[in-house]
């Protein structure tokens, strides 16, 4: 009976030994690691890069995302547009005013009404500083006195407008002229939302 007894005992311990796969050693105590195949760790922990509980979860990717849409979006009326004639009080192809461009650009790319005059646009949404511009907000000058311009920021320091000499086109914003004008900057819809609309 003793010898049974020792026999049933050897054979638990020995199941105990084989619980860990032969010649691999743990490390850092993960069990449950070691003993998933390496395409299976890799996307556990693909996945949970994913979400945003995650401390490898990268925040600006989905804002660059968001960003880059935008952008497309901005570019692609741009290039509906680009080389039209200035026409003050214009609003179609064959001529057009800075505020028509941008009241045409927001109804066309992200379907969103936008006021048809800066007078309108500049008391819509909230005010940005310079250097908070993101692709989309709108950029005023006042060129002289009593005259308003506006333009649609669409990164890396440039913007989209009618200009009443070279008619739509893309400008930079460091350039001394428009630095010398600039007014101030608006953001008639955060990025999120904006994304969400552009086509």
């Amino acid at each position: 009976m003793r010898q049974m007894m020792a026999a049933v005992v050897a054979c638990f311990m020995l199941g105990g030994c084989a619980s860990s796969p032969t010649g691999q050693q743990e490390q850092g105590g993960n069990t449950d690691t070691a003993m998933l195949s390496p395409s299976t760790t890799k996307t556990s922990k693909t996945k949970a890069a994913r979400h945003p509980t995650s401390p490898d979860y990268n925040f600006m990717a989905p804002l660059a995302r968001r960003m880059a849409q935008i952008e497309d979006a901005l570019m692609s009326e741009y290039s509906a547009w680009k080389g039209t004639p200035y026409r003050y009080g214009g609003e179609t192809s064959s001529g057009i005013d800075c505020s028509a461009l941008v009241q045409r650009v927001y109804r066309d790319g992200f379907s969103f009404d936008l006021p048809r005059t800066t007078a309108g646009q500049v008391l819509t949404g909230r005010r940005v500083e310079r250097d908070e511009l993101k692709p989309g907000d709108l950029v005023f000058f006042k060129p002289y006195r009593g005259d308003r311009h506006v333009g649609i920021y669409i990164g890396d320091g440039r913007f989209m407008h009618a200009s009443s000499s070279n008619g739509v086109r893309i400008s930079e914003l460091d350039n001394p002229y428009w630095q010398r004008h600039y007014w101030q900057s608006r953001r008639p819809l955060d990025g999120v939302n904006l994304a969400m609309l552009s086509r």
